[in-house]
């Protein structure tokens, strides 16, 4: 047996995060953060068992107590693997308790293996449902479950120990007359909350070879035994159940429980709302759950984790992100809240970080509200979820019910958030009063533009950012700032590189749809004012003239040796042209 302090492995929910492993001390229940040795945070116990405790480190996040964090099960998400009438006694008063529908003999002469669902795994301090309308027999067993630490097939029982990592305390919650009545185990063993699992989880190394388990209802002890009593042993376990099958890294084995359930009673003893049941074990702590009330809800299909991909999900757990009509979207605001307030849309590739130039100059003079499109800076995008022109703009009005904005914004926004800004002043003439708009595409966007943007989007997600970025550059940035201003052109490639492929992908294919959806712009009834770059290909000198005129004569600046990156290549000209107009 070795001594290691880290080695006590619990699993927890970081508030406002994901799940977590720590190390539990026993004697101060406090919790240390563990991490890769690398600093990254261990996630779950799979990345425990897969690097070894000599790839693991204390985090240097402050410790604090278990109970301010939730405490989930230390290993979950697969079926567990499980071994009836394993211990003599209890082999006996399984026989004797007529629900024993396996076999008539006291001692079985091969392992009686089956599986409990992984949707019945809880951790400790859960309360484990009665099911009222599907058992009135809930039983306990309290039993040590073996995890194990490397794949194998067809292992030996020479070789089987190689194969263990660790141990973990294992509650076999059990509906005995589903058990008996449908033959095999499964049913009876696999109601939701019918299978608490922990406290911890603990490598070998760190517990004695024969471990002693007990089991608790209210403080009297109903379970005694210990691992040498076993009738099949670990290793005859693994080489049994391995046989036809490959053993996975961080499968759970139940190994069996002692003499002393509750069918053992006369009368027996079932379990009833608040009874509580605590099984121990040698170097494992103590596993405590209580029966529910009758009437209480399962929660279990609540818990039952997506399967639709979620893009650009960098804010950990929607960690600072603000919900906007369901969507989780990144959102500032900044400056003088009772400013006028201020709505900043970016373009393609872009984020709100774009305009920093102009927030810094209005920040002591007006409410400033900046918010990543969907997909783009820290705003995540949901594979259900698709994007549009309009479906940006949506973004922006419900942002300003959110944050109770209601008229009086004047909307800078750049290239394609210029389209949005249009779609929101046409949508919600109320709430718009003045537009600024950099570098704006054509609307609609002509066909070959449009082909064009969705050929991006598919390149982009076959291959990457770094298949676009070169492109982009050279044509989005004007011959003097490629020749003059690295810097500039470093921004540029930075932002492009910086963005998630999926949501750049998705918001091409948002631009590429405004060719066929024209925005009447003849309509607006606000004052328009237009700033482009003497380079830009995109929002031309010549198509912003025409903006202007559709517009009732918009004022258009044209920034020299400026191409569509207005800010990033020109940052003192740009600023003082839009702040000229505000």
């Amino acid at each position: 047996m070795t001594i290691n302090n880290l080695t006590n492995y619990v699993a927890y929910l970081e508030p406002n995060g994901g799940p977590r492993i720590g190390h539990l001390d026993f004697k101060t229940s406090m919790v240390t953060p563990l991490s890769f040795k690398s600093g990254t945070p261990l996630t779950n116990l799979y990345q425990v068992i897969t690097v070894g405790e000599q790839g693991i480190k204390a985090s240097g996040a402050q410790s604090f107590l278990l109970s301010s964090v939730k405490h989930l099960p230390p290993i979950s998400g697969r079926d567990v693997l499980a071994v009836g009438k394993n211990y003599v006694e209890h082999a006996k008063e399984f026989n004797a308790s007529g629900y024993d529908a396996s076999d008539k003999s006291d001692q079985p002469t091969h392992p009686v293996i089956f599986t409990k669902r992984a949707t019945s795994i809880i951790g400790p301090e859960e309360p484990i449902l009665l099911h009222p309308k599907f058992t009135s027999t809930v039983d306990y067993e309290g039993e040590i479950g073996v995890i194990i630490g490397k794949p194998g097939f067809q292992i030996s029982e020479e070789n089987a120990s190689d194969h263990v990592w660790g141990y973990t305390i294992v509650n076999d919650m059990t509906a005995r007359e589903r058990q008996r009545d449908h033959k095999q185990f499964f049913l009876g063993k696999s109601p939701d909350t019918f299978c608490p699992m922990g406290p911890v989880a603990v490598p070998k190394e760190s517990l004695p070879e024969n471990l002693k388990i007990q089991t608790f209802v209210n403080q009297e002890l109903r379970q005694e035994a210990s691992l040498s009593d076993l009738i099949f042993s670990i290793p005859t376990l693994i080489a049994t159940i391995s046989a036809g099958q490959t053993l996975q890294t961080g499968d759970v084995i139940a190994t069996g429980t002692p003499a002393g359930v509750g069918f053992g009673f006369r009368p027996m003893k079932f379990l009833q709302t608040g009874d509580e049941i605590s099984v121990s074990v040698t170097g494992l702590g103590t596993l405590t759950n209580r029966m529910a009330t009758a009437d209480a809800a399962n929660t279990t299909s609540e818990c039952a984790e997506s399967h639709i991909p979620v893009s650009n999900q960098k804010a950990p757990a929607n960690s600072g992100l603000t919900n906007i009509n369901g969507k989780h979207l990144f959102y500032q605001r900044l400056g003088l809240e009772s400013g006028p307030p201020v709505f900043f849309i970016h373009g393609l590739g872009g984020s709100s970080n774009y305009f920093y130039p102009l927030i810094t100059k209005l920040q002591s003079t007006h409410s400033l509200h900046l918010l990543d499109l969907e997909g783009h800076g820290l705003s995540p995008t949901s594979a259900l979820s698709t994007l549009s022109i309009t479906s940006f703009a949506d973004d922006f009005y419900n942002m300003s019910q959110v944050v109770g904005v209601n008229q009086g914004v004047t909307v800078i926004a750049h290239s394609m958030g210029s389209l949005v800004a249009l779609k929101l002043a046409l949508e919600h003439p109320a709430l718009v009063s003045k537009l600024i708009l950099m570098g704006p595409p054509p609307n609609p966007l002509p066909e070959a533009g449009s082909q064009g943007s969705n050929a991006r989007a598919a390149l982009v997600r076959k291959e990457g950012m770094l298949s676009v970025v070169d492109a982009i550059v050279q044509a989005g940035t004007s011959a003097y700032v490629q020749q003059n201003k690295p810097l500039s052109i470093c921004a540029v490639r930075s932002s492009l590189l910086s963005q998630d492929p999926e949501g750049y992908a998705k918001a091409c294919a948002a631009l590429a749809g405004s060719a066929t959806d024209p925005l009447d712009i003849k309509s607006l009834r606000i004052p328009v004012s237009i700033v482009t770059g003497e380079e830009d290909k995109i929002g031309t000198p010549a198509l912003c003239q025409k903006y202007s005129e559709a517009t009732g004569g918009s004022h258009v600046e044209v920034l020299k040796d400026v191409g569509h990156w207005h800010l990033f290549e020109d940052v003192e000209g740009t600023v003082k042209a839009v702040l000229t107009q505000i």
